[in-house]
Order: structure tokens, then C-alpha cells, then sequence
């Protein structure tokens, strides 16, 4: 299972300090997905011969409008191999849903943000997973906790009619906030998952980041055809 994780400078942790912390918890591996505005660490290939996780160069791209956000997964798409949009805007999750080049699509049900059937069929018609992401349940209380797990509960319930990929994560800015899969996995009930449900979406993140480094590759042609190296 994997964690998606923000490092220095998008957060106040390192990347070593949440690769170790991912390793304590027992993850196989980290996705960063720093904001694109926030810049990204330089040392991933260091921290992954130091530390016994696998560590994914991701991005989460950040975006005023559609165009913008075309823009920046145009640029980012050959460069990383995860590439996240950053949701919670119902012009940018409508493009995220719609756009095979987006890997996920962050926290949907964010700020002025929304999901639909429509939406969870695009999602599932274009491969884009939808992220449920958990720190809300965490870290909100009263009111806006109630909101959000009505949001999440939403959110899982359309996903589930429409098949849509998806995954799961607590979406740590530090080292401080990871939860270990367990902990997800009680935090997911509150929203209808069952704990394979949560460790599938955990799982995804390694999944798609095996996926992408395998089209990344020099004899990757389209799915099922490759150039042939002999």
C-alpha cells in the first residue's frame, strides 16, 4: 500500500522524515505530490537507497480555470509519473474527469467543489481516479466534520454505481498527520468502506505509479504494443 504525501517546501516535513514515517507504518511506498506552485524535492533518488520504501515523483497541479489546469498537465505529463489535479472547483473536476492524461483527481468534494453521476462516468470512462481523501474525518469537528462526511459519503456512493477507479489517502502535509492503513481503514467505515475497500485505494496509488513507469518507458509504444529492443 501507498501514502500521497506533501514534502518541503509544500510542507514542513522532508521527504526523508515521511519516507521513514511511511516505513514505520508499514507502507510500501510514498506518491509526493507537492503543489506544481510549490516546487518539489530534488533528492528522491537519494531518499529511496537510504529508505526501504519506494518513493513516486508526483505532482499535484494546481489550476485557476480548464485551460490552465490542459496547460500544466501538458507539461507535466512526460515529466512525472504520477500527475494529480487538484479538485474542489466544479469547472476543474468536470476537466480532470474528462482528461486520460489526469491520473487523479484530488479531493472533488472540496470548497466550492461537486460530484455527479455524470462526473463518476467520465471518471470511469477515462481511467481518472477519484481520490477520497480521509483528513477531513481527522482533523474537522462539529459542523463542517458532519458536512464533510456527508460529501465523502456522497462521493463513495456515485463511485461505486459508476465503477470509477479510485484511491485513497490521508493526504499528509507532515510527518505528523500520516495514519497507518488501519487507522484508514476504521476512518473509512464512517463513510460506507469496508477495510478492503480502503487498502484497494491505498494499493491504487502503487498500482498506477507501476503502470506509468512502465509507459514511460522507452519501449512503450500503447497498451499492448512495444518497440522490440532485440
Amino acid at each position: 500500500m501507498y501514502e500521497a504525501v506533501h514534502v518541503r517546501p509544500d510542507g514542513p516535513s522532508t521527504l526523508a522524515r515521511q519516507a521513514r514515517t511511511a516505513a514505520d507504518y508499514g507502507y510500501d511506498g510514498i506518491v509526493v505530490r507537492n503543489h506544481g506552485d510549490e516546487g518539489s524535492p530534488d533528492d528522491i533518488e537519494t531518499v529511496k537507497e537510504r529508505v526501504d520504501v519506494d518513493v513516486v515523483d508526483g505532482i499535484e497541479v494546481r489550476a485557476d480555470d480548464p485551460s490552465q489546469a490542459s496547460g500544466l498537465v501538458g507539461n507535466y505529463r512526460s515529466k512525472r509519473t504520477v500527475v494529480v489535479v487538484h479538485g474542489g472547483d466544479r469547472a476543474i473536476n468536470r476537466f480532470a474527469v474528462e482528461t486520460p492524461a489526469v491520473d487523479v483527481l484530488a479531493h472533488p468534494m472540496a470548497g466550492d467543489g461537486d460530484f455527479n453521476h455524470v462526473l463518476a462516468n467520465a471518471a470511469a470512462d477515462n481511467g481518472v481516479r477519484v481520490e477520497f481523501a480521509l483528513h477531513p474525518v481527522v482533523h474537522d469537528s462539529g459542523g463542517s466534520r458532519v458536512r464533510r462526511l456527508r460529501g465523502l459519503r456522497k462521493l463513495r456512493e456515485l463511485v461505486d454505481d459508476a465503477d470509477a477507479p479510485y484511491v485513497v489517502s490521508a493526504d499528509p502535509q507532515s510527518h505528523l498527520a500520516f495514519r497507518a492503513p488501519r487507522e484508514l481503514a476504521a476512518l473509512g467505515e464512517t463513510i460506507g468502506f469496508d477495510a478492503t475497500d480502503v487498502h484497494t485505494g491505498l494499493a491504487e496509488w502503487g498500482r498506477l505509479a507501476a503502470r506509468n513507469r512502465d509507459r514511460l518507458g522507452d519501449s512503450y509504444v500503447e497498451p499492448g504494443v512495444r518497440l522490440d529492443e532485440s
